[in-house]
């Protein structure tokens, strides 16, 4: 810059004593419009005139000033971190608590008790069936059972006390035994036309309506669901069985509702499939309070298979290959706190993942590794930090 002055400084006095015109005060001073005009036009003339002189000096300068001559890099400072490496593998979303309710009795339907997305408890009524007159059965049954537990509680204390016959007992005691126990079968068969929930959950639909007839097996009532219990599985290969176990960290991922959540393996399959020679693990789903994670989505399992505790790692697509197949990178031997000289080094490589490679070898903490330029610079060339 000091140059570039001296040179500017030099050509604006050889003008300066090269110039006998009027002076642009005289010309202001006289007052005439076209002159004024006429002394601008001359000067802006001289004006673009020293500017390309000044700009071949430049040139020249950043030519022949070896100083000048270096090249424009980016550059990170290498350190060491925390890195953990992931395999990646589709998964579906699944609970066991997603079941259709069918009738076990056959009849007409009196009551529906609940609405679809109601929220219901284990054993909570959600349904009644017409009994078809097995409440009157029973009522009758009750009674005869209830004459029959008499005599037999007669018969046995009269059998006690060494009055009447054993088979007189042995009667009493069968007959009330059979009623009772048929009593118990139609109570068993009466409660089948009360239709409760086997579990807590939500009606997520309701499939018959009051006044169908509907029959066990045939018609379906409600889908009944618990999202509160849900869990991931996913087929990973034979190759990771020693390597993934039961409490192994996951990342999980589902883009269908934005939803991402690390969590651990619940439980590792035992069986390898010989078809696809995979084995099946699962995933618990941590928290569901907000009901985004349903039954039958697709996730993204990452499994992390290798972790490394003061790792160095370096962006990915700073590597090159040379001919002999190396991966290669430049750092930057400082000359002071913006310019250097670039150095290749030979790396060994480990783990990539999210763009990030393991370097095992080859670079060392607290350098400075080119990011951009790398690709158009060479061994020994001066550079200069641009960031």
């Amino acid at each position: 810059m000091k140059k570039i002055s001296l040179v500017l400084f030099s050509l604006l006095t050889l003008y300066s004593c090269g110039n006998k015109d009027t002076s642009v005060e005289d010309v202001i001073e006289k007052g005439n419009l076209s002159e004024i005009k006429a002394k601008k036009a001359e000067l802006s003339k001289q004006q673009s005139d020293l500017s390309s002189k000044i700009a071949k000096l430049d040139e020249a300068i950043k030519r022949l000033d070896a100083s000048e001559q270096y090249t424009l890099v980016s550059a990170i400072q290498v350190k060491d971190s925390l890195f953990k490496h992931y395999v990646e593998l589709p998964g579906d979303v699944a609970t066991d608590q997603n079941i259709i309710i069918y009738p076990e009795y056959s009849g007409v339907l009196l009551q529906v008790l609940v609405e679809e997305g109601e929220q219901v408890q284990k054993g909570q009524i959600l349904a009644r069936i017409d009994d078809g007159g097995l409440s009157s059965q029973l009522a009758q049954l009750e009674t005869q059972a209830a004459l029959a537990r008499t005599t037999f509680e007669r018969q046995q204390r009269l059998w006690e006390q060494n009055i009447g016959s054993e088979i007189q007992y042995l009667e009493a005691k069968s007959n009330f035994e059979a009623v009772q126990n048929s009593v118990d079968q139609l109570k068993s068969q009466l409660g089948k036309t009360v239709v409760r929930a086997p579990f807590s959950g939500m009606i997520d639909e309701k499939f018959s309506d009051q006044g169908e007839v509907v029959a066990p097996g045939q018609s379906r009532l409600f889908r009944l669901i618990n999202l509160s219990d849900m869990y991931i599985t996913a087929a990973v290969p034979e190759s990771y069985l020693g390597k993934i176990k039961k409490g192994t960290e996951v990342m999980v991922e589902i883009a269908a509702t934005g939803t991402e959540f690390s969590s651990q393996i619940s439980q590792v399959g035992s069986f390898v499939n010989p078809n696809n020679r995979t084995f099946e693990i699962k995933v618990d789903v941590p928290d569901n309070r907000e009901r985004l994670v349903k039954p039958n989505l697709i996730a993204t399992v990452k499994l992390n298979d290798y972790t490394s505790e003061n790792a160095i790692t370096i962006p990915e697509n700073t590597i090159q290959k040379n001919a002999a197949g190396e991966s290669v990178a430049y750092v930057v031997k400082p000359e002071n706190d913006s310019t250097g000289v670039a150095e290749r080094r030979i790396l060994e490589t480990g783990f990539t993942y999210d763009e990030k490679i393991e370097i095992l070898s080859g670079i060392k903490p607290g350098e400075l590794l080119i990011t951009r330029g790398a690709k158009n610079i060479h061994e020994g060339e001066k550079v200069k930090i641009s960031n």
